[in-house]
C-alpha cells in the first residue's frame, strides 16, 4: 500500500535535498525556506505517482496519491507564489524537463540516460530559487554549485547504471569511470578545494561496481556520498 505513496528510489532523496541545501549555503537560511522545502518535497511526491500512472496506465492504483499530494501541494505552492511571485519564472525551465520525464514514462523507458539527465537538471535547478529567496548576492557561486551538483548527479546516474542495468556492460563501466576522471580533472580546475571528495567519487565509480553491491545499498550509500560532498562544500569551498 505505501509503495503508492512513498517513492522507493533512495538516491532521488539526495537529489531532492542536496541542491536545496546548496542554495541555502550560498545565500542565507531564512524562515521562508521551511514552507519552500515542504512545497518542493510535495512536488516530488506528487510527480512520482503521476509518472507511474503515465507509465502503467493504472489510474485506479495511483489516483489517490496524486490527489492527496496535489491537495497538500496547492496551499504551499499558492503561499510561495503570493509571497515571491518571481518564483514562477524559476519554475518555467522545469516544464520542458518534466515533459521529457513524461515522454520516457509513457515509453516505459524511464531508465534512459537522457531521462536521468533531465531529472538531474530539474532537481538541481531548485538551487537558484532557494538562493533567490535566501537573499543571495553571489550568483557566480550559485552557478558554480549548480554546475557541481549537476555534474555529480549525472556521474551518479552513470555509476548507478553500472551497478544495475549495465552491470554486465564493460563499455558502459569504462564510460562511467572516464566521466568521473573528467569530472575530477574539471574539479581540479574549477573546484580545487574539493579535489579530495571528487577523487573519492572517482574511486566509488571505479571500485564499487566490482563488489556486487546491491541496488538498495547503492541508493543508501549515495545519501552518504551526498552528505560528504555537502560537508566538503561547507568546509572547503566557502
Amino acid at each position: 500500500m505505501m509503495r503508492k505513496y512513498i517513492p522507493n528510489q533512495h538516491g532521488a532523496w539526495a537529489m531532492l535535498i542536496l541542491p536545496f541545501l546548496f542554495g541555502i549555503a550560498s545565500s542565507s537560511g531564512r524562515a521562508i525556506h521551511i514552507p519552500f522545502f515542504i512545497c518542493w518535497l510535495l512536488i516530488y511526491l506528487f510527480s512520482f505517482p503521476l509518472l507511474q500512472w503515465v507509465k502503467t496506465g493504472r489510474r485506479e492504483r495511483y489516483i489517490q496519491p496524486v490527489k492527496l499530494y496535489g491537495l497538500l501541494l496547492l496551499p504551499f505552492a499558492a503561499y510561495m507564489l503570493i509571497r515571491e511571485p518571481k518564483l514562477l519564472v524559476f519554475a518555467l525551465p522545469l516544464l520542458p524537463l518534466f515533459a521529457v520525464n513524461i515522454y520516457y514514462a509513457k515509453a516505459k523507458n524511464e531508465r534512459a540516460l537522457l531521462n536521468d539527465i533531465a531529472a538531474v537538471l530539474a532537481f538541481c535547478l531548485i538551487l537558484f530559487p532557494v538562493f533567490y529567496v535566501g537573499g543571495g548576492e553571489n550568483w557566480r557561486a550559485a552557478a558554480e554549485l549548480f554546475l557541481l551538483s549537476a555534474l555529480y548527479f549525472v556521474g551518479t546516474a552513470f555509476y548507478v547504471k553500472t551497478v544495475i542495468r549495465e552491470r554486465n556492460n564493460p563499455r558502459f563501466y569504462y564510460m562511467s569511470v572516464l566521466y568521473h576522471v573528467l569530472f575530477a580533472a574539471a574539479g581540479a580546475l574549477f573546484f580545487p578545494s574539493l579535489i579530495v571528495p571528487l577523487v573519492i567519487l572517482l574511486l566509488r565509480a571505479a571500485l564499487l561496481p566490482k563488489t556486487g553491491i546491491t541496488a538498495k545499498r547503492t541508493g543508501m550509500l549515495e545519501i552518504g556520498f551526498s552528505l560528504m560532498l555537502y560537508v566538503s562544500v561547507l568546509m572547503l569551498y566557502f
